[in-house]
């Protein structure tokens, strides 16, 4: 069975309105790929280090499905408005599933 894949995101947005029209133009390809939000914005509190004011968590069903829902032309085309109203760094990264003997 293939691990999970994750999107990471970490951002500040001038624009919530616009926010909400990239959610909607991304709808249809992230559900293509499995996307399921696992963190959205909530509240948040940062212990350690310095951070942007919005976090996002997407898994996706394998690594692979997260690349190639970031590469696919309709979500490029729908990360535009995205783009337009907020600074910050995306990481798409392989789940573990290893052991959890700490």
């Amino acid at each position: 069975m293939a691990k999970k894949g994750y999107w990471i995101a970490n951002s500040d947005a001038s624009d919530m309105d616009a926010l909400m029209r990239y959610r909607e133009a991304n709808r249809e390809v992230m559900t293509k790929f499995g996307a399921k939000f696992l963190v959205m914005h909530g509240q948040q509190e940062v212990p350690e280090g310095t951070s942007r004011s919005k976090q996002t968590l997407v898994e996706f069903p394998s690594y692979q499905a997260a690349v190639d829902c970031h590469n696919h032309p309709d979500y490029q085309k729908a990360a535009e408005i995205r783009h337009q109203v907020s600074v910050g760094t995306m990481v798409i990264v392989e789940g573990y599933d290893g052991n959890q003997d700490f």
